[in-house]
C-alpha cells in the first residue's frame, strides 16, 4: 500500500514504539490519528508534528471509547486505511510470590489491555476499511499491524499475564488474515525484543547494560525507529500477510 495521503490510526501513539511509528508514517505522507489515554503526551505530539496529526483520548478496552474515536476519524478524514496497535502494559508479577498469589484481576487487566484492546480496535478499524475503494493498481483496502513480543515465545518469570496476552496476538494473526482476505485487508504482527522505550529507560543504566548483553547482535537495545521502519515495510509490501516477524537481534530470553 502506498502510504502517502492514507489515513492511519496508531494506538499508544503518544510515546515509545507508537510515537516512533507516528513519526515515520507522517514522514511517508500519511495523515495520522493518535489513540492514547495520555492526553498530555498526545497533545505534545500533535503540537510538534503539525496539521497532519490529531489525537483522540481512547481507552482501547472500552468498546464505546473506540467506536467514538473511529467514527470521529472517519468523519474528519473520510476513511481508515492503516491501523497500528501499540498500546500495552507489562507489569511483572509471579503466579505465586512473596506477597502471595497473583490477584485474578491483575491477570485480567493485562489481557484486557494488550489482547482484547488490540482486537477491539482492529475489528472496528477493519469494518471501516471494508468500505474503502479498490482500483486496478491495488486490490487492498487496508493494513493492520499488531504488536506482539518475544515474550510470546520465551516468557520470563513474572510474565505469565504478559506472555499470554502477546501469545494471543500471535495466535490470532493468521485466522484474522483469513477472515479479512475477501475484503482485501492484510494483517501482520511484530514481535519486538528489548527496545529503548520510556519503560526500558526507567530500569536504570546497569539493568540496561545487562539486557544488552543478552542480545546476540547488535549488542544493544532496539531503537524505536527500527520498529517503525518495519511497520512501514509491512504496509508497503503487499505480499506480507498473516505473518509474525521477530525484531530482536536474535535474542532468546532467559528464565529471569
Amino acid at each position: 500500500m502506498d502510504i502517502h495521503n492514507r489515513v492511519a490510526i496508531v494506538t499508544g501513539g503518544a510515546s515509545g514504539l507508537g510515537l516512533a511509528t507516528v513519526t515515520r508514517l507522517l514522514e511517508k505522507g500519511a495523515r495520522v490519528v493518535i489513540f492514547d489515554l495520555n492526553e498530555e503526551l498526545a497533545k505534545k505530539a500533535t503540537q510538534e508534528f503539525g496539521d497532519n496529526v490529531t489525537y483522540q483520548i481512547v481507552n482501547v478496552t472500552n468498546e464505546e471509547s473506540v467506536i467514538k474515536a473511529v467514527q470521529h476519524t472517519v468523519e474528519k478524514l473520510g476513511s481508515i486505511h492503516i491501523c497500528v496497535n501499540c498500546a500495552g502494559i507489562a507489569p511483572p508479577q509471579k503466579v505465586v510470590g512473596k506477597s502471595g498469589v497473583m490477584p485474578l484481576e491483575n491477570f485480567k487487566k493485562v489481557i484486557d489491555i494488550n489482547l482484547i484492546g488490540t482486537f477491539n480496535t482492529l475489528r472496528l478499524a477493519a469494518a471501516e476499511m471494508t468500505k474503502n475503494d479498490i482500483n486496478e493498481e491495488s486490490t487492498e483496502r487496508g493494513v493492520i499491524i499488531n504488536t506482539a513480543s518475544v515474550a510470546a515465545f520465551e516468557g520470563q518469570m513474572g510474565q505469565a499475564a504478559y506472555s499470554a496476552s502477546k501469545a494471543g496476538i500471535v495466535g490470532m494473526t493468521l485466522p484474522i488474515a483469513r477472515d479479512l482476505s475477501s475484503f482485501g485487508i492484510r494483517i501482520n504482527a511484530i514481535a519486538p525484543g528489548l527496545f529503548h522505550t520510556p519503560m526500558a529507560e526507567s530500569l536504570g543504566e546497569k539493568v540496561i547494560e545487562k539486557l544488552e548483553s543478552l542480545v546476540e547482535f547488535p549488542k544493544r537495545l532496539g531503537r524505536p525507529e527500527e520498529f517503525a521502519n518495519l511497520v512501514v515495510f509491512m504496509i508497503e509490501n503487499e505480499y506480507i500477510n498473516g505473518e509474525v516477524i521477530r525484531l530482536d537481534g536474535a535474542i532468546r530470553m532467559q528464565p529471569r
